[in-house]
């Protein structure tokens, strides 16, 4: 792949877990870096889930390789996160990684 296809900024955060003095916990992100991507659209579906229809929309995000890089990740671009559901690297080179992600609402 060609390094000018890796046109969109992409933020990428981790979460971390806090007390809310209930004995619950909240969630917060931070971010760990930011990195050049290109992001290839998958598949998208509609699905009911509790009485509405709802866009299940997945993505192939590559970026360069980087390590590590993790699954609990989540990436921002221009106010759409992406929850990552598979990070691949193709043919073991240590080139690139493929992130599977699917975009959510939340």
């Amino acid at each position: 792949m060609q390094v000018g296809k890796l046109d969109k900024r992409i933020t990428w955060q981790h979460p971390a877990k806090t007390s809310d003095g209930m004995l619950g916990e909240t969630v917060t992100w931070t971010t760990v870096c930011e990195t050049w991507a290109r992001i290839l659209p998958k598949s998208a579906k509609e699905i009911r889930q509790s009485e509405q229809m709802i866009m299940n929309v997945t993505h192939t995000v590559r970026i360069r390789y980087r390590n590590p890089f993790l699954s609990s990740w989540r990436g921002l671009f221009r106010g759409r996160i992406f929850q990552i559901i598979g990070i691949v690297n193709p043919e073991e080179k240590n080139e690139w990684l493929d992130i599977l992600v699917r975009e959510t609402n939340v």
